[in-house]
């Protein structure tokens, strides 16, 4: 796996039961997870996959977030 540094949004949903993950910088880059660890793992591989797709397809990748 790629030294990756973006952005993560994970949001509980009660109604689910399910960690969610948002990826801001990826459109349409989410996943989920049954534990905030799994969530966060699962994060990691749909942005691998989405910069892997994106690669394929000649997408520009968009530049991870910096705090500032």
């Amino acid at each position: 796996m790629r030294d990756i540094h973006y952005s993560m949004m994970i949001q509980w949903d009660e109604e689910d039961k399910i960690f969610v993950v948002t990826v801001p910088e990826l459109p349409g880059c989410m996943t989920h997870g049954k534990t905030y660890e799994e969530a966060v793992s699962q994060g990691k591989e749909a942005i691998e996959g989405w910069i892997e797709v994106a690669e394929g397809l000649g997408w520009p990748i968009p530049a991870p977030r910096v705090a500032a």
